[in-house]
């Protein structure tokens, strides 16, 4: 097993939209899968949310972590994990960036699943609902990252 470079842990983080996200609810460390854009020009991850336990909990406390992993077999892997701030967006910002997410994870889908996708809904099931989303970043303070091959 080896150190990935900071280089390769942004190109592993810019080539993939699923990853899991950490946080604290309740005195309880939790992790989900989140589907999330890297932002290169802001080094942060863009991404959105229901109100619900994980945003209550991310406004409490705002210390996060992310992994992103991909793995080919057992003895072939890389996984990258980062540390970073909770920042909620509001108004014209977060339009911006929710319609930067949309693209962004079109982009790489189209890329690495051969599919076409036009609408967010067809990869997020987040906006089906009467409430409007929260969007937030992960602003990156750390970034480290293993590999196996």
């Amino acid at each position: 097993m080896t150190d990935l470079t900071k280089k390769d842990c942004l190109q592993l983080l810019e080539n993939n939209y699923i990853g899991r996200l950490a946080f604290i609810s309740a005195g309880h460390p939790e992790i989900l899968p989140i589907t999330y854009y890297y932002d290169k020009k802001k080094n942060s991850i863009i991404t959105y949310s229901g109100d619900g336990g994980k945003i209550k909990a991310m406004r409490q406390n705002g210390s996060v972590s992310f992994q992103v992993d991909e793995i080919i077999s057992l003895d072939k892997w890389k996984s990258v994990l980062l540390y970073g701030d909770y920042e909620e967006m509001s108004g014209i910002d977060a339009k911006h960036l929710l319609h930067e997410f949309s693209e962004g994870v079109k982009k790489i889908i189209q890329k690495k699943e051969y599919l076409s996708p036009q609408f967010i809904s067809e990869f997020s099931s987040k906006l089906n609902t009467d409430t409007t989303p929260i969007v937030y970043r992960i602003n990156i303070s750390e970034i480290k990252g293993k590999q196996r091959k």
